[in-house]
Parts: C-alpha cells; sequence; structure tokens
C-alpha cells in the first residue's frame, strides 16, 4: 500500500519551537573557533588555507554524490581532494560518468563556493539575481532534466540556467505516493519571503538559520533541477557570513539527512539543525588541529627552521590570555564529576541482573593530573581522534572518569577522557567515550591493558572555556547514556 501524497504548503518562519532546539551550549564553541581561527591565520595561514581548499574540494565532491549525479569510489575522492580537479587522477573504473565530464561538474561546483565566498567577503546580500547565478554556475555542463507532469509522468525537457521552474517537480517517492514542492506560480512570491524573513535572523543562531534556510529552499524547489546543490551552496553562505566553516554532507550520512529535511516538512527542524551542528562542531576540531610548525620556510636550513618554530610558538603562548583559556579545565572537571555519578548510577542499576550470572564487583574512579594518572588512556585518545583527522592535545591536562564492572572473570572497562584539542591552546576540549572488555583478573586500580578497544561516541561531546556547565548538563547526560548504553550492551552480547 502506497503511502499518502505530501502535499506543499507555503514555508514558514523560523519558529519558538525550533528556537528551543539545543543550540545555546555551542555558542562558546562558535566565539573559542573565532578567536582560534585569527591566532591560526598568524601562525599557520598556509595550513589553514590548505585545511580550507580541501574541505572545499571535498563539499563539491559529496553534493554531487548526494544528489545522485555520479559515483566515484574513496580512493579517488581523496585523491582529488589533496591534489585537486585534475582528470589524470580519475580512473574509468573509480567512476559511472566519463572523467572528463566528472571534472567538469566538480570545476562547477567549486566554482559555486568561490563565488559563495566572493559574496561574503565583498558583503553581497543574498538576492534571487545570486540565487539564479549560484544555478547557474553549479549547473553549467547539465544541459537537460527530467519534469514531472500532474499525472506523475516523467518527460525530459532543456534545463533553464538562471530561471526558476516552469515546469512541476515534484518527485515519486520510493514508496509510490509524490512530494509536492511549490507550484512555478508561487515561487516568486515565496522566494521573497525567504529571503525577507532571513534578513530578520541576522542575530540567531547560525547553524540554526542555515538548516531553516536550507529547509525552507529546498520546500520551495524553485529550479527545475539543482535546488539540492543551491539550498547546500546558500547553507554554506550563511555559515561562512558567521565566520563559521562550510559543512560537508557526507555520502554516508545521506540517510540521516534525507530523513532529517523530511522531520523538518513535518515541522521538526530540530534533526537538521542537530545535524548540521554536529558537521560544523567537527569541521571546527579539525581545522584547529592544523599543523602550525608545518609552515616552516623550505629556505631555511632545519636547525633554523626547528628554532624559528619555537620561537614562534612561545611568542604565541606568551602573547595569548592562557589563564582564561585554561578555565574549561575547571568544565572538564565539573563534567568529569556528573559522569562519575552517573556511570555509578547506572552500575548500580546493573548490579542486581548481573548477580544472577555470577560474582560481580564494581569500581568507578576519576583521574587527571592531581590523580597522577593523567597519562592514562593517551594511546586510545590519540588513536581515536587522528581517526577522526584530529589532534588531541595532551601536553594540555587531561581527565578521565573510569568505571569497571566484572562478572565472574568478565570485565568491561568504560572511560570518559575529557582532553584539549588543538595543536595550540584553544580552550576547547572534548569528551570520547570508549570501552575495553577483557577475560583476566587484573587489579582494578591500574590502566587496564585488555583485548578489545570500542569506541562508544560516535562523536564528541565538546565544550569551550567560557561553556557555562549548566548550560551543557542535559546534552551531556543524553550525550553520556547513549555512549554508556553501547558499552553496556557489548558487553551483555559477550557473557
Amino acid at each position: 500500500m502506497s503511502m499518502p501524497d505530501f502535499e506543499w504548503e507555503p514555508i514558514e518562519r523560523l519558529s519558538d519551537s525550533d528556537r528551543k532546539v539545543e543550540q545555546g551550549a555551542f555558542e562558546s564553541l562558535y566565539e573559542s573557533w573565532r578567536a582560534a581561527k585569527n591566532r591560526l591565520k598568524q601562525s599557520s595561514g598556509a595550513q589553514l588555507a590548505d585545511f580550507n581548499n580541501r574541505l572545499i574540494r571535498r563539499l563539491s565532491v559529496e553534493t554531487g554524490i548526494l544528489e545522485r549525479l555520479y559515483d566515484l569510489d574513496r580512493g579517488t575522492t581523496e585523491a582529488l581532494v589533496a591534489n585537486g580537479f585534475l582528470e589524470d587522477l580519475v580512473a574509468h573504473t573509480s567512476t559511472n560518468i566519463e572523467p572528463g565530464r566528472l571534472i567538469d561538474i566538480l570545476r562547477d561546483h567549486e566554482a559555486a563556493v568561490q563565488l559563495v565566498i566572493d559574496c561574503v567577503t565583498n558583503n553581497r546580500p543574498l538576492t534571487k539575481g545570486l540565487m539564479h547565478e549560484l544555478q547557474s554556475v553549479l549547473t553549467r555542463h547539465q544541459d537537460s532534466t527530467t519534469a514531472i507532469d500532474g499525472l506523475g509522468r516523467r518527460f525530459e525537457i532543456p534545463l533553464s540556467k538562471g530561471k526558476f521552474k516552469t515546469q512541476p517537480n515534484n518527485p515519486k517517492r520510493p514508496d509510490g505516493s509524490i512530494h509536492g514542492y511549490c507550484p512555478p506560480i508561487h515561487v516568486d512570491a515565496e522566494v521573497d519571503n525567504l529571503l525577507t524573513w532571513l534578513e530578520e535572523y541576522s542575530n540567531e543562531d547560525p547553524v540554526l538559520v542555515a538548516a531553516w534556510l536550507h529547509h525552507r529552499f529546498t520546500q520551495i524547489h524553485p529550479y527545475q533541477d539543482g535546488n539540492g546543490r543551491v539550498a547546500r551552496a546558500l547553507t554554506t553562505l550563511v555559515l561562512l557570513r558567521a565566520d563559521l566553516l562550510p559543512l560537508v554532507v557526507d555520502r554516508d550520512l545521506r540517510t540521516d539527512y534525507i530523513t532529517a529535511l523530511e522531520a523538518a516538512d513535518q515541522a521538526n527542524l530540530a534533526p537538521l539543525a542537530e545535524l548540521f551542528s554536529r558537521l560544523e562542531r567537527n569541521a571546527i576540531l579539525q581545522a584547529l588541529s592544523v599543523d602550525a610548525d608545518a609552515d616552516i620556510s623550505n629556505q631555511k636550513s632545519l636547525t633554523s627552521a626547528v628554532i624559528g618554530a619555537l620561537a614562534d610558538k612561545f611568542g604565541r603562548r606568551k602573547s595569548q590570555p592562557l589563564t582564561e583559556l585554561r578555565r574549561v579545565n575547571t568544565v572538564a572537571r565539573e563534567l568529569r564529576g556528573s559522569a562519575e555519578k552517573i556511570v555509578s548510577d547506572s552500575f548500580a542499576e546493573l548490579e542486581p541482573t548481573l548477580a544472577q550470572m555470577g560474582t560481580t564487583k564494581q569500581h568507578v574512579t576519576l583521574g587527571g593530573p592531581e590523580q597522577q594518572n593523567a597519562h592514562w588512556y593517551k594511546y586510545e585518545v590519540v588513536h581515536s581522534a587522528n581517526e577522526a583527522k584530529k589532534f588531541a592535545n595532551l601536553a594540555e591536562d587531561h581527565y578521565f572518569a573510569r568505571g569497571s564492572v566484572r562478572v565472574n572473570t568478565e570485565r568491561m572497562t568504560f572511560v570518559v577522557s575529557f582532553h584539549h584539542v588543538g595543536r595550540e591552546l584553544t580552550g576547547i576540549m572534548e569528551a570520547t567515550a570508549f570501552s575495553t572488555l577483557s577475560f583476566d583478573d587484573a587489579a582494578e586500580e591500574k590502566e587496564s591493558t585488555n583485548e578489545r578497544f570500542s569506541l562508544c561516541s560516535t562523536e564528541p561531546f565538546v565544550f569551550s572555556h567560557s561553556s557555562k556547565v549548566s548550560d551543557l548538563a542535559a546534552a551531556f547526560a543524553k550525550w553520556l547514556d547513549a555512549a554508556l548504553a553501547v558499552a553496556i550492551k557489548e558487553f551483555a552480547d559477550r557473557l
């Protein structure tokens, strides 16, 4: 049985319920990023520029994959991101379209992002004309598209570029239902509303506004084709104007992305805003991990280069408000205390069930400089950060909460690590959670050497020196509960 059609409705303003999405806790992160970005421009300008260029190329690749314009294997993707859009890097077997055409499309996508950057740099307002320009650039090498008549029949038409649609473009979903977008006759008026309301949201959370703009634009679907790509370009425009980073919706997130857009269709913007927040945080943490010392001039001798890099680093440390940035350690210690209680309470709730299986033992401890064990779990923390293309700065204070539970000789150790991110002190830390499973009778009061390591948090919990624990408490408890559930499930499966 097919589902009922989704009828088009006029777009709506950013609502009070939309504003209740848990975004406030991240404004302090964005402020810390803006400050750190200015320092990075001075200390590692070339590396930061290279990071941005790679991010733009990755966005340019993934935006077309999301739209099923082409397929491209991961290896070739990484080569193109690292070296630029060169046809010689693309084998016929790595994509489902002709390599030359692929490169043309990727360069169009890259040109659209550069157009967005130019608009931000020159403070050019978002207008219908700019939308038309973006759609024209993005579809430069696309000559036709599919239209759908009132009976759902598909037919090929020339693709109009830089003009709003003249034919309906309501797609049929896999279940047979029709998703209705704005009829051509109402597009002009709807886009006028979109632009008028956007101007009113200049003081709202930029990631929330980006999610709102993206969804409302796709609700209108003003062009015959290219709407998804234009929507993501407009998202980049909003974020760059807020001095943030473009976010990349990776192909592996396509299902989450579409599901979030469908939730927004039902007046629930939260999943899309939360997805965008997660991607923005990841981009910031990766940007903070660029290596300032890699900007050493090739013209210097190795010894002079190292001495110069050290002088620059010490100079930066001297000029930065280190005491203020290290206030993040206080936030980490408070969150560590919350983690201790949450883990203890969960283990206490679990104990009666585990007792039915044999002898049990539980123990929760704290780690950090004051415990002389801050070096514990260094390998796990560094390994996890490297996998996520981030730098865990363990030269700064590292804290953790550690809970272990044993049933007979089976043991699970669950760790919540709080560590600094970025090669320089930025005032930004993240919490990650992982578990280790072992079959031994080693003493509890030492760093374990376990057989199996599992990362329990798919995303880190990020906070900064200006974060307030009261603002973070609910979100942190939710994040930790999800991570702990993963660890307990894996332990139960092993018993």
